[in-house]
């Protein structure tokens, strides 16, 4: 049981020098608490003074020191830093920094050490923030205090005294913010794992190593929820050091866990199952969502009830920008899902479906294959619109793929704006349009919230 105060934290670090790097979503409330409690702090940040604009001159005016543009990690001496989830621990600077003594860490991994009450963390490479919000609003039907957060909300750290030891935190925990920690929550759910972030990553190993540290430094009274129909989750389960362990799966029974047989969702104690509700009483659309479903549903196995689980697949809508409806205008349904920054997100996408749909898809290049995809679009595709860095990537992956019809429809957009006009025009009556760019949104957009509410700008202003 943690005991450290976070006021009692920052106590701690007042003899320190510290550094935040990054002045992001993340570390802004970090910043302004360290200065609000009398840390000597300098913020070190890639933007220029012009680029952060007021933020610097509230910083400075709260005595912070700032260290901004190119040279922003140049002398880096402090003898405490805090990194933005983006910068990597293998950066040169951050290296040189720990070989001198300094102690490395973030907002999130403090607020492991000084949060009172359970956490629930989550993580994969897809399905993590569907599945975060669907944990969280089981626990708050049944009555429990929630807090989310991580990689999804606020930051919660500056929060963390205010918690109570009977409330719950569900955290999104990506690979970036995982790659350095040496906690783990006392559930730990992996939703799944394929290849991403190889742009920032060295390699697919080092990306698997950081999401295995959600479990690594469990307890033997712990809880850990792997997907048994992943190759690379499915075999966590030996490695992990719970106690408890929970499968879920669409395609098998489990011996302890959640799973899906002939259309009804189970429980399974030691082979002792028990029917939850049939599966297409899931509001939200697609094979993944009822993993999503079956994921939380082993993560609060034992916390809520049946009757809760139940009429909150039945009632909740899920998430922006992931397979959001924006509307339905002359008998075409536009649907925004942002936040596939990945190929195998956008597959899921495509398949969430009965019919071939129009797609609106490319983006900035995060070093994945397309091969996958190609197939997938050629099957499930009837119109493609392309925009973006990757546009030619994709059209050469779905033009080779096997079973690629030379009837579908293939047209570039150096604009994002053209592109889904484009779409619009294409629709007609009974059709679905569906952006799911397979990819980062950083060649045109801040993220992907901005490229998804453009979309929705986009379409709603169609008269």
């Amino acid at each position: 049981m943690q005991t450290t105060r976070f006021k009692d934290y920052l106590n701690s670090l007042k003899p320190k020098r510290i550094a935040v790097a990054g002045a992001g979503v993340s570390n802004t409330p970090l910043i302004e608490a360290l200065l609000k409690a009398g840390v000597g702090t300098t913020v070190r940040d890639r933007r220029t003074r012009e680029e952060l604009g007021e933020t610097a001159t509230g910083f400075e005016r709260q005595g912070a020191i700032l260290k901004l543009g190119d040279g922003y990690l140049d002398d880096l001496d402090e003898d405490v830093i805090f990194r933005t989830p983006g910068l990597m621990p293998a950066n040169p600077a951050l290296c040189e920094a720990t070989a001198r003594g300094a102690v490395l860490t973030s907002e999130i991994e403090v607020f492991f050490d000084v949060c009172p009450c359970k956490i629930i963390g989550i993580t994969g490479s897809d399905g993590k923030t569907t599945t975060t919000s669907i944990i969280a609003e089981l626990l708050k039907s049944q009555g429990k205090t929630v807090h989310i957060g991580g990689n999804i909300g606020a930051p919660l750290l500056i929060h963390a005294d205010d918690m109570q030891p009977g409330d719950i935190a569900v955290i999104e925990l990506s690979s970036f913010q995982l790659i350095t920690m040496q906690n783990s929550p006392g559930t730990a759910v992996v939703t799944n794992l394929a290849p991403n972030h190889l742009d920032i990553h060295s390699d697919m190993e080092e990306y698997t190593e950081a999401k295995r540290n959600i479990f690594m430094h469990q307890k033997q009274t712990d809880r850990a929820v792997f997907n048994l129909d992943n190759f690379t989750t499915a075999n966590y389960a030996a490695q992990a050091p719970a106690g408890d362990i929970q499968m879920f799966s669409r395609r098998d029974k489990v011996s302890n866990g959640v799973y899906l047989k002939n259309g009804t969702i189970y429980e399974a104690n030691d082979d002792i199952r028990t029917p939850i509700m049939p599966a297409k009483a899931i509001i939200l659309p697609g094979s993944h969502n009822i993993e999503n479903y079956l994921a939380a549903f082993a993560a609060v196995k034992g916390l809520v009830g049946h009757d809760v689980m139940r009429e909150t697949a039945r009632t909740f809508r899920g998430v922006e920008h992931r397979i959001e409806l924006v509307r339905e205008l002359r008998g075409v349904r536009y649907y925004n899902d942002s936040i596939a920054s990945s190929p195998s997100r956008t597959i899921a996408g495509l398949r969430a479906f009965e019919q071939k749909v129009i797609l609106i898809a490319g983006g900035k290049d995060k070093g994945v294959a397309f091969d996958e995809l190609g197939v997938e679009i050629a099957a499930r595709v009837k119109k493609l619109i392309l925009t973006g860095a990757t546009a030619k990537q994709i059209h050469d992956a779905v033009i080779n793929a096997p079973c690629y019809n030379n009837k579908l429809e293939i047209l570039k957009c150096d604009e994002f704006p053209d592109a889904v006009h484009t779409a619009s025009k294409l629709a007609s009556d009974g059709d679905i349009v569906l952006l799911s760019p397979a990819c980062t949104s950083f060649d045109k957009f801040r993220n992907f919230e901005e490229r998804g509410n453009t979309f929705k700008d986009i379409i709603n202003a169609l008269s």
